[in-house]
């Protein structure tokens, strides 16, 4: 099913917050004086008229308590990070991996005023259960990769996870992706654990240096203040993916011994570069096709999802057309209704009124897009192209696999294209949202929210979970120390037990 973006950075300005906003304790931009609860009838409004996914987790009074509890603190003369957390939180609620305050999509007062802050930690870390391991430290001396920070100014790292936990956008009760969101990694720009940590914790993020209790890989405790950086320092010595220049080549395409390709896809947001990435993909096909490659791994860890770049791996496996997870798609109304119009923005107008590309309403309020509809909005069609790949994929997963790249681990997996290894994706069994969106602005806030429109819903109960790999491979920290990659040793062993 295609993912258009998430994370797309469109469409700026409509509402802004004046650069002259007055400063609350702690730096805290303030809202003018007032009272903003119009903006949580807005979004109650349009949710409750277009999300498609609004009641698939909650029931309609489960989330009127929660736009509720929103209008409240947005009545209260809130600051503009308290706004953004009631907000992450009430939309978090839904549990859509689609639908939060999109980090990409607020006006530039609403970055510089919560974003643009020497707030950040030094290092990169991934979370191993409830452990902070630290994957990279660009202070000097640099903590070493694997060393487990136990407490930030003596709060426990499983604490601070839990505290976060509750404003990390996933798909159902998937809590690993949760955990995958609140990572700090060199893929995104804007990270949910950069933002929302100085904001839920802002006197400790507020100083200059923060003391860490930590365990080193060798055993050895260690206690150090660590001075905070701005987003722009880190991402001097570690660019994450997101911030390449237009025309940059994202994936890369390396040999291994044995007949094996490795064909690593950190990310397919790819919709406003200049970088020809489907001519580069066929390109590389047709290499592994002429020179007898035995295995291909597809190495999406990582890879939160973007465009549906996989149809074309997929298109050289398939000798006639594959549809075997037809999902419902769905959308809640025919049209925009006219009081939301002036509060939402896209990129391609049809959004707006889907006209006779919908059958409705049914019996549950829902309108069903038409055939020819879904396919051009997430249909899962794999049709053959160029020359057939006859070896074997293998895929790399984890729980950032989530929109498109959750779509592609699920039909290579219910197809028995190839075979999983690696962590559970993200996304969700039951179906997720996506495919089209509206980029909500709420007027007196300034803040955007993304609203998916079409909810995909499979014909069957599902579990509450994402996709299960054929073969599981658990991350360690001692992995992490010794630069171990277990899940590649995993699948390399794999292709040569095939070969």
């Amino acid at each position: 099913m295609s993912s258009f973006p998430s994370r797309r950075a469109v469409l700026r300005g409509a509402a802004m917050i004046g650069t002259h906003a007055m400063m609350g304790r702690a730096g805290a931009a303030q809202l003018p004086n007032g009272d903003f609860s119009g903006d949580a009838e807005l979004l109650a409004r349009a949710y409750g008229a277009l999300h498609p996914g609004l009641y698939r987790y909650n029931s309609p009074s489960q989330m009127g308590a929660r736009f509720l509890a929103l209008r409240q603190t947005l009545a209260a003369r809130p600051t503009l990070s308290d706004a953004y957390l009631a907000l992450a939180r009430c939309t978090a609620a839904v549990r859509c991996g689609h639908s939060y305050p999109n980090f990409y999509n607020q006006s530039d007062a609403v970055q510089r005023g919560l974003f643009d802050r020497p707030d950040k930690l030094p290092f990169l870390f991934r979370w191993i259960g409830d452990r902070m391991i630290v994957t990279r430290d660009v202070s000097q001396p640099p903590l070493p990769p694997g060393t487990e920070v136990r407490a930030i100014e003596g709060v426990p790292a499983g604490r601070l996870l839990r505290g976060l936990m509750p404003y990390a956008r996933a798909d159902g009760h998937n809590d690993a992706k949760r955990r995958r969101i609140l990572e700090v990694e060199a893929i995104d720009r804007f990270q949910a654990f950069d933002i929302y940590a100085p904001m839920l914790w802002p006197a400790m993020f507020a100083r200059r240096a923060m003391r860490i209790t930590a365990t080193l890989p060798d055993g050895r405790s260690l206690r150090r203040d660590v001075a905070l950086i701005t987003l722009a320092q880190r991402q001097a010595a570690v660019p994450p993916i997101d911030a390449q220049p237009r025309d940059a080549i994202l994936w890369s395409l390396d040999r291994k011994p044995g007949g094996v390709a490795c064909l690593t896809m950190r990310s397919w947001s790819v919709y406003n570069g200049r970088w020809d990435w489907a001519s580069w993909l066929e390109a590389r096909l047709d290499e592994i096709v002429s020179d007898g490659t035995r295995t291909l791994i597809v190495d999406l860890r990582g890879n939160e999802g973007g465009l549906d770049c996989g149809n074309a791996i997929l298109a050289r496996l398939v000798d006639r057309p594959l549809t075997p997870l037809r999902m419902v798609a769905r959308v809640r109304a025919r049209r925009v209704p006219e009081d939301i119009r002036p509060h939402v923005d896209t990129w391609d107008k049809s959004f707006y009124d889907w006209g006779d590309r919908v059958r409705g309403p049914q019996r549950d309020g829902f309108f069903a897009l038409a055939a020819d509809a879904d396919d051009a909005y997430g249909g899962l069609t794999i049709h053959p192209a160029g020359r057939r790949f006859r070896g074997t994929l293998i895929v790399l997963t984890d729980a950032s696999n989530s929109s498109a790249t959750f779509g592609f681990a699920q039909l290579v997996k219910a197809s028995r294209l190839g075979l999983l290894i690696g962590e559970p994706t993200g996304g969700n069994r039951r179906g997720i949202n996506g495919g089209a969106f509206l980029f909500l602005r709420l007027p007196a806030s300034g803040i955007e929210a993304d609203l998916p429109l079409i909810g995909y819903f499979p014909s069957g109960d599902q579990p509450d979970a994402g996709i299960l790999p054929d073969i599981c491979v658990e991350e360690s920290a001692a992995d992490i120390a010794a630069g171990f990659d277990r899940t590649m040793a995993v699948a390399l062993r794999r292709a040569r037990s095939l070969a």
